[in-house]
């Protein structure tokens, strides 16, 4: 029998926001409210454990507190007999027991997820009203309208316009401190005494559906990466407001000189553990804007950190939507590099000699996150320098981190990381040799390879395939003015150093295994 509702409103495991565009105006006597978790979400890549596992304990979280408002919620388990493994399966099946006259959806995360709703919609012959995502503080529109005309998209001017246009970290019409950017300031690394005494992170003991979820991906999900074991989350609003009072309280004054430092076994350091809240929508970008300006404007955090801060969620975060929703579906089949190399086989499990690979990826698949330092300036430089596809590294991003939505996380990875997009979203490819990270770590230290040293038994990889890039590249690279200085160092080079390098540059990449996801 059929149970026929006005409109049926889809929420996405990204969309737990109960101010959300899609409820505006919802009836609880005449509508309902439609969630699935599906396999296909974690199968298309191979979604980590933390990932997987934060998702559907969030989703589970909001479904129950739409209940407690009496608000009826057609909710799909993973694991329910019938269950048809995809999103547009589940809401087929739900179109067919409600017979909705209309779905009503907010702009979903995710290309391919607007498809097959879009699809699933036209095929029952329903309308489906898509909503503009209030979670942001610009419209693609918007974006649209700046792009145009530009003959290179930079994030500095549509920052600049969005500070003005929100009166964020302004006075008048110019910028607090008189100038817009404070990313110079914002370079600092721990020395050797390291980071010292660290406030402890915002973590949260799994409750009961948690731990029924943690269960259920061990399971269902055993051979996907990584471990559950460290799980602890934000899976609610209440314990993401949380983690942004801690971040203000005891991070954010030291986050900015120190956000692009890197030590030995420290997962946590001085940074928000923010963005997996933001992009599920359990925190909105004004409110940690607010908090963060209400830092500055107190005394309690300098302006360098606060604008550093500031900078990543009005700049980045909505600069890399922007982009993903102005070049998709094209954007994602970019290689301007021309790469073509597998993704190493240790990017699943950690087990390399060098040392920052080895903690960068270890913390990762045990936690689902690393910092942007170790995603652009260890995993991403490396994968880069090697030569990986960039759909790989894409794929591995997409899988491993518990933030990762794609809107979000395929520009930054094959745009800003990669370069695949040949510079439409970043001036430069980010190439460095081991050197960099020698000077913003202790990686090195305790390392058998060199960050000096490019050809031998002791020549660091990064810093052979540092060089070994530039000079497979020399003549794209050429082009752009902002490399000219680094071709110039390459050419100092003699023939029988490049041959050398060369030549170490392929034994190591034959050295390392293919991709293999376990």
């Amino acid at each position: 029998m059929q149970h026929v509702k006005r409109n049926l409103v889809l929420v996405l495991g990204d969309q737990l926001d109960g101010q959300s565009t899609a409820l505006t105006g919802f009836d609880p006597d005449q509508d309902a409210i439609w969630m699935a978790e599906v396999d296909e979400e974690s199968t298309h890549v191979p979604s980590a454990k933390q990932r997987t596992t934060l998702f559907l304990s969030a989703m589970r979280h909001f479904a129950q507190s739409l209940r407690d408002k009496k608000w009826p919620v057609i909710y799909s388990r993973i694991d329910d007999p019938g269950n048809t493994g995809s999103l547009a399966g589940e809401l087929g099946r739900a179109i067919h027991d409600h017979a909705p006259r209309q779905l009503v959806m907010t702009a979903p995360g995710d290309w391919r997820v607007l498809r097959q709703l879009r699809d699933t919609a036209e095929s029952h012959a329903l309308p489906l009203d898509i909503r503009d995502d209030n979670h942001f503080l610009s419209t693609v529109r918007e974006f649209k309208a700046h792009a145009e005309g530009r003959k290179s998209l930079r994030l500095e001017y549509f920052y600049r316009e969005l500070r003005r246009k929100h009166d964020i970290l302004m006075e008048g019409n110019q910028p607090i401190g008189g100038q817009w950017n404070f990313d110079a300031d914002n370079r600092g690394s721990f020395g050797k005494t390291g980071p010292g005494k660290l406030p402890p992170p915002s973590r949260f003991e799994p409750d009961a559906i948690t731990r029924e979820v943690m269960a259920l991906v061990n399971t269902r999900f055993a051979h996907h990466p990584g471990s559950l074991s460290q799980f602890g989350w934000p899976v609610t609003r209440t314990q993401a407001l949380q983690v942004l009072a801690d971040f203000i309280q005891y991070r954010l004054p030291q986050f900015g000189q120190y956000q692009d430092a890197m030590w030995e076994g420290e997962v946590w350091l001085y940074h928000s553990h923010l963005s997996s809240s933001l992009n599920l929508k359990l925190l909105h970008p004004t409110e940690v804007i607010a908090a963060a300006q209400d830092a500055f404007h107190s005394g309690h955090a300098p302006l360098a950190a606060v604008e550093g801060f500031v900078r990543q969620i009005l700049g980045w975060r909505e600069y890399v939507r922007g982009i993903y929703w102005t070049e998709m579906p094209g954007y994602l089949e970019r290689n301007a590099m021309q790469a073509q190399a597998d993704l190493p086989s240790f990017f699943w499990t950690g087990d390399t000699d060098m040392a920052c690979l080895r903690d960068a990826i270890g913390q990762t698949l045990m936690h689902g996150y690393a910092h942007h330092i170790q995603r652009l300036m260890v995993t991403g430089l490396y994968a880069l320098l090697f030569g990986v596809h960039p759909k790989q590294v894409h794929a591995w991003y997409l899988s491993v981190y518990v933030d990762a939505v794609e809107w979000v996380e395929l520009p930054n990875t094959l745009g800003m990381s990669q370069y695949g997009d040949g510079g439409l979203m970043a001036s430069k490819p980010y190439v460095a040799s081991g050197k960099y990270i020698d000077r913003m770590s202790n990686h090195c230290k305790g390392c058998r390879f060199n960050p000096a040293e490019s050809i031998g038994a002791a020549a660091c990889p990064f810093t052979t395939l540092y060089w070994d890039y530039l000079d497979r590249h020399a003549d794209t690279l050429a082009k752009n003015p902002r490399m000219l200085m680094q071709l110039k160092n390459l050419n100092r080079l003699s023939e029988s150093q490049r041959t050398a390098i060369t030549e170490q540059a392929q034994a190591h990449r034959a050295s390392v295994a293919p991709n293999s996801a376990g």
